[in-house]
């Protein structure tokens, strides 16, 4: 009887394992298919995010596809900043261990941040150098 009770628990632990296993993996697969519209992408269990010629969407991830879809155009980005658990961080001479790693874009338009969240400092610190060079190349294409 106590073997049975045993081996029954552990079957259940083992459906529960393997269903939440499947709701990962739909919840990829889904972003998969979002991510081929844009050029460059990026997906975690917080949010995803995406970049198509000037354009920036982001979203959070869920097994049917990314809802509360925002986005915003390089003009409307006034700055882009890196932050860890609150602290604004030099993302050139980042922390070497980290969590909640969140990108700030600041729109002219809301005057307000908008906070998108990252689990691996390395990709922040990817996305960072890209914006900031998007944006300083924008700021040249406008002043001339």
């Amino acid at each position: 009887m106590t073997e049975g009770i045993v081996w029954l628990t552990l079957l259940a632990v083992f459906a529960v394992l393997a269903r939440l296993g499947w709701v990962d993996y739909r919840k990829v697969e889904t972003y998969g298919q979002w991510a081929q519209q844009f050029e460059r992408a990026k997906y975690d269990i917080y949010g995803v995010l995406g970049q198509t010629d000037q354009t920036l969407t982001w979203g959070v991830p869920t097994r049917k596809g990314p809802i509360n879809i925002d986005s915003c155009t390089f003009a409307e980005v006034q700055r882009v900043s890196l932050s860890l658990n609150g602290q604004r961080v030099d993302w050139q001479h980042p922390p070497s261990k980290a969590r909640n790693i969140a990108i700030l874009l600041e729109f002219m338009t809301e005057r307000q941040p908008v906070q998108l969240p990252f689990t691996e400092m390395a990709l922040a610190i990817d996305w960072v150098k890209y914006l900031e060079q998007a944006l300083q190349n924008g700021a040249n294409v406008a002043k001339t």
